[in-house]
């Protein structure tokens, strides 16, 4: 059976700009190979068609590297959606692009988190009706604060998750998937966290920490290419998964997650 809140119709996406390798990133990579980037997001949004989604892919802009991943430009529930204002001072134009799709979209105004505010996609983690928070440093207390009241005007919980003395972690989601139900799957470091202890976890294996960046849609687990055991784990839990390359993004700190906005 598959979750309402993992039940998806159609995403937004944006491809890498020709201007990809310019992007934030903290990773000791190498520089990222734009053409395979290209075609590992191409794989995605395929993977994204096999599983009854329609894709509204926006044009490639080279005035902002990191715009292909959309995911920190907005939340979007079966109840609404709302902008969010990027941590990071270059990626702050993503949102208008992103404001105006969404709107086309949905056909009704988005709202907005607002400055003192700072609220990145990436750390925001629905699990059911329930949100985790992520605070980070691209996330502040001021945009936590207006995306929970939000939630609970629209009729979720939420709680907030620091993971600021974590530097492994760029974002909540980096280290955290809700798998539906009650399971999660997290990094060792969030393994230990009192937030998670009503959650049945599943935790990466040693040295597939990258693993934990995934996506449940339509009662499919997509997942990093190159993480056998920690796939294998999910799978154990009676999962399809899927997995897809994913090297040239996580060159640039990004995950599985962070190349697409799911409509409910």
């Amino acid at each position: 059976m598959i979750d309402d809140a993992a039940r998806f119709t159609r995403a937004l996406v944006c491809p890498p700009a020709d201007t990809f390798a310019n992007g934030l990133t903290h990773a000791d990579l190498g520089p990222p190979d734009l053409e395979l980037a290209r075609a590992q997001h191409a794989a995605y949004v395929e993977a994204l068609h096999r599983l009854g989604v329609a894709v509204t892919t926006l044009p490639a802009d080279p005035a902002y590297p990191d715009s292909t991943f959309v995911e920190d430009t907005a939340i979007v529930t079966a109840h609404g959606a709302i902008l969010c204002r990027p941590g990071a001072r270059t990626r702050a134009g993503e949102v208008y692009s992103m404001h105006a799709a969404l709107e086309r979209l949905l056909g009704h105004e988005v709202p907005s988190i607002t400055e003192p505010g700072t609220l990145d996609g990436g750390d925001i983690c629905q699990a059911g009706n329930h949100f985790f928070i992520g605070l980070s440093a691209r996330t502040n207390e001021a945009g936590a604060d207006q995306l929970a009241r939000w939630l609970h005007a629209k009729g979720h919980t939420s709680s907030t998750v620091s993971i600021r003395n974590d530097p492994a972690l760029l974002h909540l989601k980096s280290g955290l998937t809700w798998l539906g139900g009650s399971q999660l799957l997290v990094t060792p470091a969030l393994a230990t966290r009192a937030t998670f202890s009503d959650y049945n976890l599943t935790v990466t294996a040693p040295g597939e920490e990258y693993a934990a960046n995934a996506v449940l849609i339509n009662g499919v687990v997509l997942m990093a290419e190159g993480y056998p055991e920690t796939a294998a784990r999910v799978a154990m839990l009676g999962h399809r998964v899927m997995t897809l390359e994913m090297s040239e993004f996580r060159k640039m700190d990004g995950g599985l997650s962070c190349l697409s906005i799911r409509v409910p």
